[in-house]
């Protein structure tokens, strides 16, 4: 018997394609709320929400990966992950569902030096009808 080691994603979407975080350093998803503005921070930071008494820098992920900003509206949510000590919301078009994925089903990245994405791609996962780009936490809160 062969056993397959499944790990769970938080899926979501930027723009038309499906991304996914690990579970493990998705703390919760949330409504977008009032988002307070920090002076001189760069682009992809929107500014800090409360969120349960809890002072949250909130990051556009699509400005980071190097995409149009986010256009806010019902669907859009922000994904409360933390890696040690940082917690950080990361904005989202929608949040779609928590997926298993086999370790066979979970491609390496393509190599390319041209593209910024791929830095903080962890890997390719596979599924029935779609492709998910499964994004590294680390890297993505790095700089």
């Amino acid at each position: 018997m062969i056993s397959t080691v499944e790990k769970k994603y938080v899926i979501f979407k930027l723009e038309e394609e499906f991304y996914g975080l690990p579970i493990s350093n998705v703390l919760s998803i949330e409504r977008v709320s009032k988002i307070t503005r920090i002076p001189n921070s760069p682009k992809y930071v929107l500014g800090l929400i409360n969120l349960r008494g809890d002072v949250i820098p909130v990051i556009d992920l699509n400005i980071k990966l190097g995409f149009k900003s986010t256009k806010v509206n019902n669907s859009s949510r922000i994904i409360v992950i933390k890696d040690d000590e940082m917690i950080v919301g990361l904005m989202v078009d929608s949040s779609s569902e928590v997926l298993d994925i086999s370790e066979e089903s979970i491609d390496k990245p393509p190599a390319s030096q041209s593209n910024e994405l791929l830095e903080y791609v962890d890997g390719i996962g596979k599924t029935p009808g779609r492709i998910i780009i499964l994004l590294n936490v680390k890297k993505l809160l790095k700089h």
